[in-house]
């Protein structure tokens, strides 16, 4: 499967710069599956589109400030070999322990192992930059690096908090006015770079009146890192390596998922992110995903059920496989060549998706993460 079969031409101009508001008056695609159908409404209309039975099953990760920038400290004999002071820009990309972060970071040159680097505030009260705390660069595997921070434990969570900003896609050009508008309004636990942003539509009023026609809603976690948005760089898709990302499923929601996927309600799943976390823990693929062949096959004991796990996930759906709990989906327009794009291709058919895609082209609809929505039936 060729990487150039994801490929659509989108104008500039349709990429989403800032949220609607209120979020739930966004656009919504609805594509029908088995009839091949393109239907238009808003997302509030989920109301009357979902069925009083079905499950909406989202991501809870909260998006945490990972973008820092600082200088590279000239007393580091690595940083000294170069531009010495020069100012660096880190993307803080998955938590390994108390202490360490895995990251990326630019320029590359400054960042050699060994090479020490001060944080700052992006603007203090004066609206001057003011160092904060360090960081030395540890080790170094392709595109990413380890940092080892001075602080630690709940110390280093606040420092990033603090002197952090939120990290928009770099296709977003505009400021981000108000930082709640990239969390999704049910975010809990921290440690996503990249906000899970299907589940941006929803408003609490709209959950409520969801809530009210007895639709279930339940969370899972998966923080969202370099896995979900590193470019794909091989010509054939099977190629393609899917980074990890840490996922939850607990015994709790695990056990009602499978009581209502039993009951015969439909599991609709809250972004890709979501789809990840339950195709991940169905039977034999629990915990981190194992081969695509295997995944693939549905005659696996077990297949059918979900097992609760946390770990790292690196499953990479693409055309062929055989989804085993998902039954519908909600999710944004996503870039061209993308896993993402790949994801909902499988689920829905490449053909028949980009067909969409060209027609929402057409109705002008607004893309990635900002912009409008996508349910799958």
């Amino acid at each position: 499967m060729k990487l150039s079969d994801f490929d659509y031409v989108l104008p500039p101009e349709y990429i989403a710069q800032r949220p609607v508001n209120p979020r739930d008056h966004s656009r919504l695609m609805v594509l029908g599956r088995e009839k091949r159908t393109v239907e238009h409404y808003r997302f509030y209309d989920l109301i009357d589109l979902l069925r009083s039975d079905d499950v909406l099953v989202a991501n809870k990760s909260r998006v945490i400030p990972a973008r820092l920038y600082g200088r590279a400290d000239p007393s580091s004999h690595e940083a000294s070999k170069d531009t010495g002071a020069g100012r660096i820009e880190i993307l803080l990309l998955k938590r390994l322990d108390e202490q360490r972060w895995e990251a990326m970071g630019k320029p590359g040159k400054r960042l050699r192992v060994g090479a020490k680097i001060r944080f700052q505030r992006e603007r203090d009260e004066r609206g001057e930059r003011s160092d904060c705390f360090r960081a030395t660069v540890k080790e170094r595997t392709g595109r990413t690096f380890v940092l080892r921070f001075n602080r630690k434990g709940r110390a280093l969570s606040e420092a990033i908090h603090e002197y952090g900003v939120m990290p928009t896609p770099p296709y977003i050009e505009e400021d981000l006015r108000k930082p709640d508008s990239y969390q999704t309004v049910y975010a809990d636990k921290e440690g996503s770079v990249a906000a899970p942003t299907a589940g941006l539509h929803f408003t609490p009023e709209l959950m409520k009146k969801l809530k009210d026609k007895r639709i279930k809603f339940e969370f899972v976690d998966l923080h969202v890192g370099l896995g979900t948005f590193l470019p794909v760089k091989t010509d054939k898709v099977e190629e393609h390596e899917m980074h990890s990302e840490y996922f939850e499923l607990s015994k709790e929601v695990a056990r009602r998922l499978n009581k209502y996927k039993k009951e015969g309600r439909r599991i609709v799943a809250v972004g890709t992110t979501s789809v990840r976390v339950l195709e991940s823990c169905v039977g034999s693929g629990a915990g981190r995903a194992e081969s695509f062949d295997r995944l693939r096959t549905s005659g696996a004991e077990g297949a059918g059920r979900l097992k609760a796990s946390s770990g790292e996930t690196d499953i990479f759906i693409y055309p062929g496989y055989e989804f085993k709990f998902v039954d519908a989906m909600i999710t944004n327009f996503h870039l061209p060549k993308s896993t993402l794009l790949m994801l909902i291709s499988a689920f829905a058919d490449r053909e028949f998706v980009l067909k969409a895609y060209e027609e929402a082209v057409r109705e002008k609809y607004r893309f990635y993460s900002f912009g409008d929505a996508m349910l799958i039936v």
